[in-house]
């Protein structure tokens, strides 16, 4: 006699062979889409996944004549020492300052440009404006800092328009309290364009007959902007916000470099230019690995937390 299969068992057989079967029909419906997919997977392998293996180094005190698998292990003594250090609250806030300040002035600017262009009707003046707005993207940042600092510097064109308003003359990127305000400035103004074509899209794929019955109903263009054009674009809002927040830590080196200085340390030091400095110049391997570490683990907390309450508030996220 044979022997009864439990159902839950038997239902999970089932299941398994129904993915089954519907994963080989796909594929061979959409081999050439499975293809595509195939150098995307590869350059996330080697450049992303891979490289995690490298990540050890924080719990040990790298040689380069030992490897990473011979070198001694430390522990958790890299992270006790970057806790206790000094500039461990400096850069952290600095870091979260300049992040919030991001996500307060720069997160909402391409959606209100998206919106603006959205809401013009001459075809030929919306394509000017958007080339416009795209053209700073496309500068090169070692040319784009070269700019700022050109600018801004006491006999800079900014610089003058100021002193003509009572400011003393001195060169900005000199001061620490106006570093953050010219990073945020000049990210607005480089990026607002770019990122506002996802907006853009997305405000394409809104079903134009709710316009006209909204129109036929009375509503003012700022009505149906409120109604329905924000409803519209609210998902893609959603989940630029969550990967913005996944990234919230993630303030770019490379741009703050190029712009700080010694004197605006106080200021315009992050964990990521930390990160450089005791990894590079300093040749500090494995505590700027455990600092780097450190700075993705907040990084993951935070996008966990932010599709949570994504998912709560309005059902809508990444997961």
């Amino acid at each position: 006699m044979a022997k009864a299969v439990p159902l839950g068992k038997e239902a999970l057989a089932i299941d398994r062979n129904s993915f089954r079967h519907r994963f080989f029909r796909d594929f061979s419906l959409n081999k050439l889409l499975y293809l595509m997919m195939v150098p995307v997977l590869v350059y996330y392998i080697i450049f992303h996944y891979a490289p995690m293996y490298g990540a050890i180094i924080a719990f040990k005190d790298y040689s380069p004549m030992k490897g990473i698998i011979g070198s001694d292990w430390a522990g958790f003594q890299h992270f006790r020492d970057f806790f206790g250090t000094y500039y461990f609250w400096r850069i952290l806030t600095n870091t979260v300052i300049i992040s919030l300040y991001s996500l307060l002035f720069m997160f909402p600017a391409p959606i209100i440009l998206a919106l603006l262009i959205n809401e013009v009707r001459n075809q030929g003046f919306k394509r000017v404006v958007q080339t416009i707005s795209y053209m700073p993207y496309f500068i090169s940042l070692v040319v784009i800092c070269g700019m700022i600092t050109d600018f801004t510097n006491s006999d800079g064109i900014i610089n003058s328009l100021f002193t003509a308003f009572g400011y003393d003359g001195a060169a900005m990127l000199q001061k620490p309290g106006l570093f953050r305000p010219i990073y945020i400035l000049s990210e607005i103004w480089q990026k607002i364009g770019w990122e506002s074509i996802i907006y853009i899209a997305a405000l394409m794929g809104i079903d134009q007959e709710q316009y006209e019955a909204a129109r036929i109903d009375g509503a003012s263009r700022l009505k149906q902007m409120l109604h329905i054009t924000l409803p519209g674009i609210l998902p893609t809002i959603t989940i630029m916000f969550i990967l913005r927040m996944g990234n919230m830590l993630n303030v770019g080196f490379e741009k703050i470099i190029l712009l700080y200085s010694p004197v605006t340390y106080e200021t315009a030091d992050v964990i990521s230019s930390f990160v450089y400095r005791k990894g590079l110049l300093e040749f500090g391997w494995s505590y700027s690995a455990a600092v780097g570490l450190f700075n993705s683990v907040i990084n993951l907390i935070l996008l966990i937390s932010a599709n949570y309450v994504s998912r709560r508030v309005n059902d809508s996220g990444l997961w």
